[in-house]
């Protein structure tokens, strides 16, 4: 991605369209990176990586064409109405804007996030929630803060009752497992824990009962280019980086051992096509001045934590600390952290996923792990549970919406985030489920926005600094 920091609109355009040209320009040279992947670097493994990625399915289908197209049949008015007198290319805007797709640049009418075969399958894959976009452009690499899989689920299920289709797995597993309460969240570490039960350290399948005891919570997916500065994963750093990681979530039991080691070596160059990957630059102006101030207060309040970073155009390196912060000094949502037993951490790292514990891990960490912050300007929502819509929220913890909607492609060039609506609870007149995904309500268990009160400490001018120095990572 081509760094537009210093570019400048044209004068007598507002300022918000000043940077909404700026995105338009910035995010079109990412699609345009999509066209070849990072097939234009050097890197061979990367390349078959992304091509994996975009065309192998690794799970069963979901649903097929047929009922994709029928979609809009179950929609509530007035959108039902809507879409039956648009286009064919409209209606399908319209059903990929609802679910948080975005068009693959080689073939608009498939999405890039599933995986749509020849005989018309659509199969899920790991850009389900990794694949996302700011103000309507993509970005590889980033998290899909729109991606609405329970709505999704539902509205699939619908249609195949009415064409009475078999059910998949993301069907009946639906009815026992909540797979997310807001747009852009998922339940996907309960996911993880679920899948798990049933197999053995070497993934064989082992006959055991549901369990109905698990803390369900949401969770906001990370950047992928935040991965190859990382050496552990997830929320809590417990699990050890690795290729074999980025697979469990194929555990469903069509796939047994042998298919996990016979497609290692494709995670391999899957595993290579995320660390190839780089943060998008701020595509509008930067106050350089104010953002310089900013850089020596980052370095005094956040970077023993979030690390140290190089100014872009320079020879200088990154350094990233890797800390985990203890829960009860971070302040924040604590139920992910909860979530998770030691046994269930030990589980799966002393599985063939953790290379039967020789590739590290942590059965009891302390806390929540301080990412990277490179790219931060476009990885909105904030926290762990995407519950802090902007950056300006972040920096202030006192002015945290406790319910808030966003805008489907909004982008909030002041505040530096999602554009939203806040509330002081969910209105009255919001009843159907997939209209009340799109309000995160904090109150909720696992969606709270308290804590990580760190800019509490800075004045208001310093707040400023730090946000404008934010957009130079």
């Amino acid at each position: 991605m081509p760094n537009m920091a210093s570019s400048e609109a044209p004068a007598d355009r507002p300022p918000t369209e000043k940077i909404r040209v700026a995105v338009a320009g910035c995010l079109l040279a990412a699609a345009a990176a999509l066209l070849s992947g990072p097939a234009a670097a050097a890197d061979d493994a990367a390349a078959r990586g992304w091509e994996h990625l975009r065309q192998r399915a690794y799970l069963p289908p979901d649903f097929d064409q047929e009922v994709f197209e029928a979609l809009p049949e179950v929609w509530e008015q007035p959108s039902r109405d809507r879409a039956a007198a648009a286009s064919p290319h409209e209606r399908r805007r319209m059903a990929f804007r609802r679910y948080g797709l975005t068009p693959d640049p080689r073939d608009p009418t498939r999405p890039l996030q599933y995986v749509v075969g020849a005989d018309g399958s659509w199969t899920m894959s790991c850009l389900a929630c990794h694949q996302g976009q700011v103000g309507g452009r993509s970005i590889p690499g980033l998290p899909n803060s729109n991606y609405a899989l329970e709505t999704l689920t539902e509205e699939v299920r619908l249609v195949k009752v009415r064409q009475r289709k078999a059910f998949g797995h993301m069907d009946y597993g639906s009815l026992l497992l909540p797979l997310g309460t807001t747009v852009g969240t998922t339940n996907a570490v309960i996911f993880g824990v679920a899948l798990m039960q049933h197999r053995d350290r070497d993934l064989q399948i082992v006959s055991r009962p549901p369990r109905f005891d698990m803390a369900h919570h949401d969770m906001d997916a990370p950047p992928w280019w935040h991965y190859a500065k990382k050496r552990q994963l997830y929320a809590d750093g417990f699990a050890p980086k690795g290729h074999r990681m980025l697979m469990q979530f194929l555990l469903v039991k069509e796939n047994g051992p042998q298919r996990f080691r016979e497609w290692e070596d494709e995670f391999r160059e899957i595993e290579a096509w995320i660390e190839s990957l780089q943060p998008p630059a701020w595509p509008g102006t930067i106050d350089r001045g104010l953002a310089n101030r900013g850089r020596g207060l980052f370095r005094e309040h956040c970077g023993s934590c979030h690390g140290e970073y190089a100014r872009r155009g320079t020879a200088g390196r990154d350094t990233y600390p890797a800390r985990i912060v203890p829960i009860d000094e971070i302040g924040t949502d604590r139920l992910r952290f909860d979530s998770l037993t030691p046994a269930n951490r030990r589980d799966l790292n002393e599985s063939w996923f953790g290379h039967y514990g020789e590739a590290g891990g942590i059965d009891e960490p302390e806390g929540y792990l301080a990412p990277p912050l490179d790219g931060i300007w476009a990885t909105a929502p904030y926290l762990h549970n995407g519950s802090v819509p902007t950056l300006w929220h972040l920096l202030h913890p006192g002015k945290r919406p406790t319910v808030w909607k966003r805008s489907p492609e909004g982008y909030d060039d002041e505040r530096v985030g999602l554009e939203i609506e806040s509330f002081t609870k969910l209105p009255s007149g919001v009843k159907r489920a997939s209209q009340r995904r799109w309000y995160f309500d904090t109150t909720r268990p696992g969606k709270g926005a308290a804590g990580h009160d760190y800019p509490d400490v800075l004045d208001e001018d310093d707040k400023r600094a730090v946000l404008e120095y934010l957009k130079t990572l």
